[in-house]
């Protein structure tokens, strides 16, 4: 696959990073899947749509981001998903952290997810099999909450009741 500069726009500042995939678009109902680790909870209860990049989410004018990953209920899907990205708010985006992107996603990212009202944002550190889990409370993220593959912790989100993964099985491989 060719590579491609990926630009995104936050607060009116241009980051450019490498993008190995084609520009944007709305993934055909085949193509949006669950991500395969809760693959089974959201098939035996569809209440949403989990979306790979590249798909932007536009927050607004100046602030337009690519998650790695994204999940829109099939609540707010309804009032955010467009034909070519999410035009608000994604009630849970997924970034997984490397040693290019590690700062920005903890930092620029973070406060921007914050911002804009993200319910939860991840970030995944497959270097240290780790995710560290940020929840809104109120009108800002609560500190960070730390699982790791090491200490046997399992993946819950209130986002998805009834989902329990170890993650040693998300970091198997």
């Amino acid at each position: 696959m060719a590579t491609r500069n990926h630009h995104q726009v936050k607060s009116q500042q241009i980051i450019v990073s490498p993008a190995l995939v084609p520009a944007s678009r709305v993934p055909r109902d085949d193509e949006s899947r669950p991500a395969p680790s809760g693959e089974a909870t959201l098939e035996s209860h569809p209440i949403g749509r989990v979306f790979y990049a590249p798909f932007d989410v536009v927050f607004s004018r100046f602030d337009v981001v690519e998650p790695d990953l994204l999940y829109l209920s099939n609540e707010r899907a309804g009032s955010v998903l467009t034909p070519d990205n999410v035009r608000g708010t994604p009630e849970l985006v997924i970034e997984i952290g490397s040693p290019s992107t590690r700062a920005r996603d903890e930092t620029t990212k973070r406060r921007l997810y914050e911002w804009a009202g993200v319910s939860e944002y991840w970030v995944v550190d497959p270097e240290l099999d780790l995710i560290r889990v940020y929840r809104q409370g109120g009108d800002h993220f609560a500190r960070a909450v730390e699982w790791s593959a090491e200490a046997g912790d399992m993946l819950t989100t209130p986002l998805f009741p009834g989902l329990e993964i170890p993650l040693a099985r998300v970091f198997a491989a």
